[in-house]
């Protein structure tokens, strides 16, 4: 049954769109401001750019919030994929239920409990065994915990919805259970642990919160600078800083959009093709 255009729909979603985007693009639009003022519009300029890149604090800032996110997001995505293969594969093992639970406790915990709390488990830890001191290695330790679980529940639907039979083929032909699964069961679930990846460098990227409470002297995130920038007054070479940040992320989202899809097309012609022989 063919649907028919609705316009009241169509508004709506333009609406949500317009809500989303135009914030966006009148942000991008001020960041080329010449005025100090970031309400007043006073011309064309790059200035804000060329400072930025002069700003040390910033530019540490960003770089140590790139390697948190980049580390935090990779360990997320082994330590989420393991989980979710155990409880996907595993109908039941010692500690089923308590492992579910851990995993979608970080999901429905507000970021400040779980900040302090992990902020405890470190002043103890280094007061028992002298590790970790508070800095690059609390927050991604920080941001692991509450990444991991998202990384579970991405790729335990994708695991679920995945054809058991071609791994047991393949274990049938002669591969083992390891080889199999790198070889079948991998390239399956791949748009899953891409997008859980990128997924959690946003998470890692923008988080705040936790971030200020497990970091260290010397040790601040981009947020926390931004944060202490704009509560003095905003300045426009934040909206320069967050313009740059928003045409990562973009072209970060549709380079694996294009890569998803294209693995999913040729997923289906290989499927089409078996079917042929």
């Amino acid at each position: 049954m063919e649907r028919r255009f609705s316009p009241v729909l169509f508004s709506v979603l333009c609406f949500g769109i317009a809500l989303l985007y135009i914030p966006i693009l009148v942000l991008i639009a001020y960041s080329f401001n010449a005025s100090p003022l970031v309400s007043v519009w006073g011309g064309f300029s790059t200035g804000w750019y060329v400072e930025l890149i002069h700003n040390r604090q910033v530019l540490q800032a960003a770089l140590l919030s790139l390697e948190v996110a980049v580390t935090a997001s990779t360990a997320a995505v082994v330590m989420g994929t393991l989980a979710a293969i155990a409880l996907v594969r595993f109908a039941r093992f010692p500690g089923r239920l308590m492992l579910t639970g851990m995993v979608n406790a970080p999901l429905v915990m507000p970021e400040i409990i779980t900040g302090i709390t992990q902020l405890l488990l470190f002043v103890s830890m280094l007061q028992l065994f002298g590790w970790p001191h508070r800095g690059f290695s609390t927050i991604v330790i920080a941001h692991v915990v509450f990444c991991t679980a998202y990384v579970t529940i991405t790729v335990q639907s994708r695991l679920q919805s995945a054809d058991r039979s071609l791994e047991e083929a393949a274990m049938d032909l002669g591969s083992g259970p390891a080889r199999a699964f790198i070889e079948i069961t991998l390239p399956i679930i791949a748009p899953a642990l891409i997008s859980s990846w990128l997924l959690c460098f946003t998470l890692s990227l923008d988080d705040l919160v936790i971030s200020s409470f497990v970091s260290g002297p010397g040790a601040s995130t981009l947020p926390m600078v931004i944060y202490s920038k704009v509560k003095l007054g905003v300045s426009p070479d934040v909206n320069a800083l967050a313009s740059l940040i928003i045409c990562l992320v973009g072209i970060c989202v549709i380079a694996a959009g294009y890569y998803m899809r294209r693995a999913e097309r040729q997923r289906v012609l290989d499927m089409q093709a078996a079917e042929r022989g």
